[in-house]
């Protein structure tokens, strides 16, 4: 898999969020996007989703050398980030269950494994509703990092994690996403240290 950026730049009115960033992204390679609070991080990868338009430049996605449409690529992309919530009436098994009805989970884990895994097996049954933030985060980032997806995309991933999360995170990374094309946006270097690229979007304003 691999994304590219040619002159991309994004803009909100008259302000410039980012600009002339030509970059590529590979599939087996992690990539931090680094940079202060309001620095436009978020919005960066939200381009790099397809989410959102570029104001000028563009961005293209390819697989095997053959394009893939950017209205196609969302089949190829899991994504964690603040903004995106769980159904919180539903149980993690339910709704683990919903989401692979979208994007199937890699091959050889059951949705029961997966909630093993991450240590909810005890609240499998219990609406999120009654989850703490924590483990909300940890239904999050499973529905992502177990999706069958080359792309995985992690916008500030660790929100609500205590000592024994970022644990829990680092083990997922490091154990499931090691082929996968992994780019986290985050001024937290605990959750991008394993990442071998890093861009600050401070250099494209």
């Amino acid at each position: 898999m691999l994304i590219q950026l040619s002159d991309a730049g994004k803009r909100f009115n008259r302000d410039w969020i980012f600009r002339h960033i030509s970059y590529q992204f590979q599939s087996g390679d992690s990539y931090a996007i680094i940079g202060s609070n309001g620095s436009g991080k978020s919005t960066l990868l939200q381009v790099i989703s397809g989410s959102m338009g570029t104001s000028e430049g563009k961005v293209s996605y390819s697989t095997n050398q053959q394009d893939i449409a950017p209205d196609a690529v969302f089949r190829q992309i899991s994504i964690v980030a603040p903004y995106l919530e769980v159904i919180e009436e539903m149980t993690a098994t339910e709704f683990l269950t919903f989401h692979s009805g979208f994007k199937p989970f890699i091959p050889g884990i059951s949705i029961a494994e997966i909630i093993d895994v991450i240590g909810l097996s005890s609240h499998a049954n219990k609406q999120i509703r009654f989850y703490s933030s924590g483990m909300k985060q940890r239904i999050k980032i499973a529905q992502a990092v177990f999706s069958d997806c080359a792309i995985l995309l992690l916008d500030e991933p660790c929100t609500n994690f205590d000592k024994t999360g970022f644990a829990l995170y680092n083990t997922l990374i490091e154990t499931y996403a090691k082929n996968k094309l992994v780019i986290v946006s985050s001024n937290d270097e605990q959750e991008y240290h394993f990442c071998k690229h890093r861009i600050s979007i401070a250099d494209y304003k």
